[in-house]
């Protein structure tokens, strides 16, 4: 059988269909072909980590990699012109 690839956006909407109290999880489940166990997963993840959706600096691991390679660089780099500006003074 073929796994299925849930966005996180069809993820949360699911969720919060089943939060709204107006339909039952065994309903919501079977209507989106999915266990409740992966239900419940979904919902305990949602509201372990929805506060970071209010929280004004939100940014990917991809990008603190790419922060901090650039500030890697930047060191780099103030290192060799600090070793020119030496080597030019000598001259």
């Amino acid at each position: 059988m073929k796994r299925r690839k849930w966005s996180s956006s069809e993820k949360l909407r699911i969720v919060l269909e089943g939060l709204s109290g107006q339909i039952e999880i065994a309903k919501l489940c079977s209507k989106y072909q999915i266990s409740q166990t992966q239900y419940y997963q979904w919902r305990d993840h949602l509201l372990k980590f929805g506060h970071q959706a209010f929280e004004s600096k939100n940014i990917t691991k991809k990008e603190q990699h790419l922060e901090s390679e650039v500030q890697k660089l930047k060191h780099i780099i103030g290192g060799l012109t600090v070793e020119l500006k030496k080597s030019e003074y000598e001259l």
